[in-house]
This record gives structure tokens, C-alpha cells and sequence, in this order.
């Protein structure tokens, strides 16, 4: 199952492994935790990775996430993502539960 990872760095934390070479941690990672993409930007004032990883067992977080905790002091959220095909299988059952959950409004 694909997932994104939002990994972000601290600024304080991020400009002294820039200033020390620090950051020569980031394609060891990648090497490790082989995404199928990586991007690279800013997000909220800090300096942000985002990675879609996939996973098969939640076993596996640790291997994604410690690296980026223990090397570079991250914040990582983690969410489930669909590629369009993903989407597209998963039509009868998102038109199942509009069937079987949808709430309709009082007008009045």
C-alpha cells in the first residue's frame, strides 16, 4: 500500500547539519527506505521531504520513520494515498457506502 511521507525538519536542527554536512544523511536514507518518488521544498517555514513510500505491514514504519527521527530530529506524518487506478477499483465500494451512509440535509 503506498503512502506519503511528510518528513519535516527543524529549522534549527536542519541549518546546523547543513553548516556540519550533516545532510550527506538524507541519500543514505533514501538509499534505505527506497521511495518510489522523493520531493524536496518548504512547507510551513521548514525544510520539508515528501516521499511515497509503500508498505505491506505496519511492522515496517519503523524502517521509514527512525532514520529520519534519530538522524535529522524530523516530524513525520504518514498518510495512505491512491494512484488513479487505486481510485478507480475502489469505485463500487466508495458508491456502496454513498448507498449506505449518505446523510441527507433537512431543508428548512
Amino acid at each position: 500500500m503506498r503512502f506519503l511521507m511528510k518528513i519535516s525538519l527543524p529549522v534549527e536542527t536542519a541549518n546546523k547539519a547543513i553548516q556540519s554536512d550533516g545532510l550527506a544523511v538524507i541519500p543514505k536514507i533514501l538509499n534505505q527506505v527506497k521511495p518510489e518518488a522523493a520531493y524536496f521544498g518548504t512547507d510551513k517555514g521548514q525544510r520539508t521531504a515528501f516521499l511515497v513510500v509503500n508498505m505491506d505491514k505496519g511492522s515496517e514504519l519503523p524502517a521509514l520513520a527512525e532514520p529520519w527521527f534519530l538522524a535529522l530530529n524530523a516530524l513525520i506524518e504518514i498518510t495512505p494515498v491512491m494512484v488513479a487506478e487505486d481510485l478507480a477499483s475502489a469505485a463500487p465500494s466508495i458508491e456502496q457506502a454513498v448507498k449506505d451512509f449518505s446523510c441527507t440535509t433537512a431543508q428548512g
